[in-house]
């Protein structure tokens, strides 16, 4: 029966590999979620689908980054885009017919994770790939500020704001820890 490989060192091409991977899956599925929002926002006539469409249009261009990167660097996309493509859209749908806090609800908990994601990324790539690294700083900053409108416009006045917030973040860390390998 054959040994399964170590894991690679932190920093290594196989790690560099994986966070492209999820990252790209990442900014795939946070397209996905504003456009489950717009949909149902945009049909409201809220007043919040301004904010929300400069925050899809900034993960827009986060994709198409990682989009670039994906195909510079041959790297794997995740088989797990079709999965993706219908649940981000269905959480942006569900979150945003709950209402415009629950929408920012769920932008809230999904940047408070990426944030924290790419955290850890920047931590790791330490001086590995400067060029990644400038990126996810770069792309680490919007989703902070993404998270802070969120909170601004209410998010924590959702109805279950709490079980809400933990529940999405929770299937966010599981999409994150899949993405990095499937």
């Amino acid at each position: 029966m054959p040994r399964k490989p170590k894991p690679a060192a932190p920093g290594s091409p196989v790690d560099i590999e994986a966070m492209i991977r999820v990252d790209h899956a990442g900014e795939y599925g946070a397209v996905r979620i504003y456009e489950g929002q717009l949909a149902v926002l945009k049909r409201r006539k809220s007043a919040s689908v301004e904010t929300i469409q400069h925050m899809a249009d900034q993960e827009q261009r986060h994709l198409k980054t990682f989009d670039k990167l994906v195909n510079e660097r041959r790297v794997r996309p995740t088989a797990l885009e079709p999965v993706w493509r219908v649940a981000g859209f269905a959480l942006g749908a569900v979150t945003a017919a709950m209402g415009e806090k629950a929408a920012f609800a769920c932008t809230a908990a999904v940047e408070e994770v990426i944030d924290e994601h790419y955290a850890s990324q920047v931590a790791a790539l330490k001086d590995k790939d400067e060029s990644l690294k400038a990126t996810v700083e770069d792309f680490r900053a919007d989703e902070a500020a993404h998270r802070d409108e969120a909170l601004k416009q209410g998010a924590e006045q959702a109805p279950g704001y709490k079980l809400l917030s933990e529940t999405i973040k929770a299937g966010c860390r599981i999409a994150i820890k899949l993405s990095e390998r499937i």
